[in-house]
């Protein structure tokens, strides 16, 4: 019988899933694959995600004040009686904080594991699949899954420019205030060939001025707000568009500016950040030989075709 095993953050659960392994119990936000959105989920969260970037953002504010972001269901978690609980201590915004889950797993006397994820960088999540393996004894397929993944990120360097040649690059992970995206997506930015002069690999994703944003001036510019789809970056785009300077920027002059599903492909540090890695190349260099997929209307679109009336298809 295999273990039990619960996940509390998405990119956790892509990385179970990858290897072959279903959780007995995912979060809130885990929806890939698809499969995993009928699991039950052990957390809850106090945040009205279908409000504006600037609302979200304040919900956040008072929520940490008043004791955290999310709710972890003890109840469910004793029922589904896991062996392996899988944790984060990267951001307590985007998922249940570690120490929470280690008081819940000590008052209710669980019989399991913590392990707690916190990525920088895509090496960490290749670690990371590596410790799942690990503790799962699937070392052999988390090698075999580690291989595949390293192949295509090595296909990507190998047709891109040299980053010092590239276009300078910014990705925005909240519109509301302006936050520049860090942790991986820097270096995500120089293997798909950009120069991302706005953070450095491994700088956590922190708010900006944004006059930050004019002075970099970048040529492409992506915005990729953490937990948005496309269509909720569509309803807030006036967040930036009606910035001082907007229409000045390189980026909205040559048609330079996209939208990016950032709650799949720019916030989750899971198995698809590779994805991510070839839809940047794509973008950033127009792939031009043809040797890459374009990404997928669901995923990147440019800004231009983000239109005031039409609603995006889901």
């Amino acid at each position: 019988m295999g273990m039990r095993v619960v996940s509390l953050l998405p990119s956790a659960t892509e990385l179970l899933y990858a290897l072959g392994v279903e959780p007995v119990g995912v979060s809130h936000e885990c929806d890939y694959p698809p499969e995993a959105r009928t699991q039950p989920s052990v957390i809850h969260s106090r945040i009205d995600a279908s409000a504006t970037s600037t609302e979200i953002d304040s919900q956040v504010q008072d929520a940490v004040a008043e004791g955290g972001v999310y709710e972890l269901d003890r109840e469910l978690l004793v029922e589904l009686d896991p062996d392996l609980i899988v944790s984060q201590g990267i951001c307590d915004v985007c998922a249940v904080d570690e120490s929470i889950v280690r008081t819940a797993v000590q008052e209710e006397d669980i019989d399991a594991t913590v392990l707690a994820s916190n990525p920088q960088s895509i090496d960490d999540v290749l670690a990371d699949l590596e410790r799942l393996g690990v503790h799962l004894r699937l070392e052999k397929q988390a090698q075999a899954v580690r291989d595949e993944l390293e192949t295509r990120i090595e296909r990507v360097e190998q047709r891109t420019p040299d980053p010092e040649d590239g276009p300078r690059v910014a990705i925005l992970d909240w519109l509301s205030p302006v936050m520049v995206a860090g942790h991986w997506i820097p270096e995500l930015v120089a293997l798909a060939g950009g120069r991302y002069p706005l953070a450095e690999p491994g700088d956590p994703s922190i708010p900006h001025e944004w006059r930050d944003i004019k002075e970099a001036d970048p040529e492409i510019l992506i915005a990729a707000p953490c937990g948005f789809t496309l269509e909720q970056t569509r309803q807030n785009r006036t967040d930036i568009e009606e910035r001082p300077g907007w229409d000045s920027l390189q980026a909205v002059q040559s048609d330079g500016v996209y939208a990016m599903d950032g709650h799949h492909y720019v916030n989750r540090p899971g198995p698809r950040l590779v994805e991510t890695l070839e839809f940047l190349a794509a973008v950033i260099h127009g792939d031009n030989d043809g040797k890459g997929e374009c990404p997928p209307a669901d995923a990147v679109v440019r800004w231009s075709d983000l239109t005031a009336t039409q609603p995006l298809v889901e």
